[in-house]
């Protein structure tokens, strides 16, 4: 299994992308670990996020963090800010409704949404936004723009994104985890 060094990873995330040079199915530990040092407005793309196959979504709420999948293969992680405590991000499998690269909230004084990607009709979208690392959204999820534009053009309409109270660790079973949360995790990838 490849790892990236502490250093390789410190001089990447410099940069706001973290791109090894392959990610196949051992390397979805790899990109897990790097997306769990990934400071604020930061993200891991992989080549194999450009490619082929469907993609889907995981947004964790207790990392505050976005695991986007082609097929099973993990290709992208990515720093959150979801909603606060008193507009907490609803939880569940949604599906993207919309797309619009430069769109305006029609609930929260015109405030730009760009790469807007609706998960309901009620205003929960993924955009890019302020991201302090923190839950800190009106409910939205609030991406890195990079990663935002990234995202924006890798979806199509109908692509499955599921929002949990559940981490997201690669191939392991969180300790007080069981088979059936591995189970689940290994279902949801399978999307």
């Amino acid at each position: 299994m490849r790892r990236i060094t502490p250093f390789l990873l410190a001089a990447l995330l410099t940069t706001g992308v973290v791109a090894p040079a392959s990610a196949d199915g051992a390397d979805a530990l790899a990109i897990t670990e790097a997306a769990a040092t990934l400071p604020p407005n930061h993200f891991v793309w992989t080549p194999a996020a450009d490619g082929p196959g469907r993609v889907s979504i995981l947004i964790s709420i207790p990392d505050q963090r976005a695991y986007v999948f082609r097929g099973k293969q993990l290709v992208a992680a990515s720093s959150v800010s979801t909603g606060s405590d008193e507009r907490p991000t609803p939880t569940g499998t949604f599906t993207i409704l919309q797309k619009k690269a430069q769109h305006r909230s029609s609930l929260y004084d015109d405030a730009p949404m760009p790469f807007m990607q609706r998960l309901t009709w009620d205003g929960v979208a993924l955009h890019a936004g302020r991201n302090p690392g923190f839950p800190a959204s009106h409910g939205c999820i609030r991406l890195p723009t990079a990663f935002a534009k990234k995202l924006f053009s890798a979806t199509q309409l109908g692509a499955t994104v599921e929002v949990t109270e559940e981490a997201y660790v690669a191939g392991v079973v969180l300790p007080g985890g069981n088979a059936e949360d591995m189970a689940r995790a290994n279902e949801y990838a399978s999307r």
